[in-house]
């Protein structure tokens, strides 16, 4: 009998958050698959998830390079799927980890595509992404009443960016390692850096929260950054 495949979203990093579903999975699954990139030791998601594994499950960390040679990407992606799918062979259920949620911005989902429509058995447990648990934590409303919410990557294209800052009444910018001082600049030129709070590693023991990101331009944020923007009310920084 074939194995499942099931992508795990293990939520933003405070275990407690990881779903009910996602630990019943963990503690049944016969392999658990924690994705990582070359450059990095460990897997974050391994991390938060791990105190819920079972103690006999075979636990792999696959590496999944962020480059943009389509070639080195298209090799890695098929070598990774090709394990998955010699372990589901084999009659073993795999649960592929993933932060936040599987579905948003997720390395499990060019997984997935890559196995889907191929007869195999796929399911897909929700977490709860990281801007929802910053909010929480922030006491920041996401959106009410007729509020337009944009979930923003912020490597997108600065004409974009340009214009989704323009039409929101609220943003998600995620990303925010790579070009934060860009960002920041955005955000000046829409009136929002004074209304925009970045937290860094939300939920774990060194999570830091940043109000001034004018102050700030020269941070190297963390990779698990986000910021959080509203146009119609000013943030509150006093947070413990």
């Amino acid at each position: 009998m074939q194995g499942t495949f099931y992508g795990v979203g293990v939520g933003p990093g405070e275990p407690e958050l990881i779903t009910l579903k996602a630990v019943k999975i963990l503690r049944e699954a016969d392999v658990v698959i924690a994705p990582r990139t070359e450059k990095k030791k460990g897997s974050t998601a391994l991390f938060i998830a791990r105190s819920f594994i079972r103690q006999d499950a075979h636990i792999l960390e696959l590496v999944f390079p962020m480059v943009f040679d389509p070639d080195v990407l298209a090799a890695a992606w098929e070598h990774n799927k090709n394990i998955i799918i010699s372990f589901l062979n084999e009659g073993k259920n795999v649960a592929f980890l993933t932060l936040g949620d599987p579905m948003l911005y997720s390395t499990y989902f060019y997984i997935f595509k890559l196995l889907n429509g191929k007869g195999l058995k796929i399911e897909t447990i929700p977490g709860v992404p990281s801007f929802c648990a910053a909010a929480s934590r922030l006491g920041i409303p996401l959106a009410e009443d007729n509020d337009v919410l944009s979930i923003v990557p912020a490597t997108l294209a600065d004409e974009k960016i340009e214009k989704v800052l323009s039409c929101s009444d609220s943003i998600v910018m995620m990303r925010v390692y790579k070009n934060y001082d860009q960002i920041v600049g955005h955000l000046n030129r829409h009136g929002l850096s004074e209304k925009a709070v970045m937290i860094s590693r939300c939920g774990f023991a060194d999570e830091e929260i940043t109000c001034n990101l004018n102050g700030s331009k020269d941070k190297k944020p963390n990779y698990l950054s986000t910021i959080l923007a509203r146009k119609h009310s000013a943030m509150d920084c006093n947070y413990d």
